[in-house]
């Protein structure tokens, strides 16, 4: 039989209904890849009864004909989803033992689509970070490594953990949540399919907080079919999230029709920065190349207010989970650390229970929001931010998609930018200009550098216009023909 690990979420929903394989097959196969890739330390809980459990359920529905979209396919999810009476992380020392009385409204929608949960995977504690380095847990490391060494590489963040498990063949698909760049910048590294719906696409209810405005939960996959499977799976109206907006959640797999003829992309010329590498902008010419190929009109744009993306973001982002963390201290649940006093408790508590990253956000959100200080940072910020938001609403009156690269550079070593907060910011130097916008954004596998790793592309589209990002994407995708994979070292 064909090894189940390599079919696409596409191919194994059509050989299960075609009763080729049953999902109890397709679910031990995972298993068996979950655990030889242990040493990847992509996830932090793993729930093999539970995925049997629900691949035996999907099979009896199979059965008689039935299923959802998603019917005994194999996922991870994130260990920012609230997973009831299952051990929920955030990747925090000061969540510990927290297991949910509820479930998120994603991962609710994806066990009613029928998708079967193999565990919680790794992150950057509470999503802050891009390399995967922030976790109570360790590092996750990257399936790829580069052709002249075996350093281990990250795999990106925050969603670190969701883009090794997809890599790494452990899981058919994996929830991610997309702040800044957290879905598309570790789809980027690791060489799959990472998609940020539209702020308010899908609920946020259920879904750890970092910044409220900003935080959107998205698939990350290994083709553009896979990513509009799972998304709509995952997408849908929830009155418990305010800002879930009430919208017919389309069939995205069906914009993929192959044909981009007449549509105009966008090339931002501000996203050409200044020691840019040759290897991202020629791949970035490369995809605008193939694009037009493909019958589309390449038109330059301009996003002018792009250089001030990630200074508002890095305002914005903290100020929110300064607020959002305060609820982190010691008496409900997870970690206490007992003190003389509550004050002490409180302190002592969040001083233990928080990693370095974490608190040194939350320092700059505090600050950001403090007395004398509101109005020239963090009123500003947004102010920036709407000015940013009009930018790409004056570009999309003349085009239909903006193309542009995912991350500055692929993956890089572990330690490499850890102790340069900065130049670790700059790795969502593309990717937060559409969050602070919250525009839809997907990230496809289109090229390699010249040390053998995977580089992305990225396109952006209208709100709430995902079936034209898909379909663009769809035929990035075939023009690439990406179908490079890691080598199977961490298997021994």
């Amino acid at each position: 039989m064909t090894d189940l690990t390599r079919l696409t979420i596409a191919d194994a929903r059509d050989g299960l209904k075609a009763g080729t394989f049953s999902a109890r097959e397709l679910a031990a196969a995972h298993i068996t890849a979950m655990d030889a890739a242990r040493g990847l330390n992509a996830f932090i809980t793993e729930t093999p009864e539970k995925a049997v459990e629900a691949a035996t359920a999907s099979d009896e529905k199979l059965a008689k004909g039935e299923g959802g979209v998603m019917e005994g396919i194999p996922v991870a999810v994130k260990d920012l989803f609230c997973t009831k009476g299952v051990l929920t992380t955030a990747a925090s020392h000061i969540l510990d033992g927290f297991k949910p009385e509820y479930e998120s409204t994603v991962t609710t929608n994806l066990w009613n689509a029928g998708a079967v949960m193999l565990g919680k995977v790794n992150l950057d504690e509470f999503a802050m970070g891009s390399s995967n380095e922030t976790s109570y847990y360790g590092n996750v490391v990257n399936p790829w490594r580069r052709s002249e060494d075996d350093q281990p590489l990250v795999p990106g963040g925050s969603s670190g953990g969701s883009a090794s498990a997809v890599a790494s063949f452990s899981a058919m698909g994996a929830t991610g949540t997309d702040t800044g760049g957290s879905i598309r910048q570790p789809a980027a590294f690791a060489g799959i399919v990472g998609m940020k719906p539209t702020y308010g696409r899908c609920s946020r209810w259920g879904v750890v907080a970092f910044a409220s405005s900003l935080d959107q939960p998205g698939p990350m996959t290994r083709s553009v079919r896979d990513a509009a499977i799972m998304l709509e799976a995952m997408a849908g109206f929830d009155p418990k999230d305010s800002t879930s907006v009430d919208m017919v959640v389309p069939n995205f797999e069906a914009a993929l029709t192959g044909d981009i003829r007449g549509m105009k992309i966008g090339i931002p010329k501000e996203y050409r920065l200044d020691g840019i590498s040759s290897e991202i902008s020629d791949l970035w010419d490369k995809g605008a190349a193939m694009l037009k190929e493909a019958g589309a009109e390449i038109v330059e744009i301009s996003l002018p207010h792009t250089k001030y993306a990630l200074p508002a973001y890095y305002i914005i982002a903290p100020a929110e989970a300064s607020s959002n963390l305060a609820r982190y201290d010691g008496v409900r649940y997870g970690l206490r650390v007992e003190g003389e006093d509550l004050a002490d408790m409180y302190s002592r508590t969040r001083g233990e229970g928080f990693g370095e990253e974490v608190q040194r956000r939350l320092l700059i959100g505090t600050y950001a929001l403090s007395a004398g200080y509101y109005d020239a940072y963090y009123l500003k910020a947004q102010k920036v931010r709407t000015r940013i938001s009009d930018d790409f609403k004056e570009a999309f009156k003349t085009v239909d998609a903006i193309l542009t690269p995912t991350a500055p550079s692929p993956a890089f070593a572990f330690g490499e930018k850890g102790d340069d907060p900065l130049a670790m910011y700059l790795n969502d130097v593309f990717t937060v200009p559409a969050s602070l916008a919250g525009l839809p954004g997907i990230s496809i596998p289109a090229g390699l550098s010249e040390n053998g790793l995977p580089l992305g592309l990225q396109l952006l589209g209208r709100p709430f216009d995902e079936e034209t990002v898909i379909r663009t994407a769809g035929v990035l995708e075939d023009a690439a023909g990406f179908d490079a994979t890691p080598t199977d070292w961490w298997r021994g």
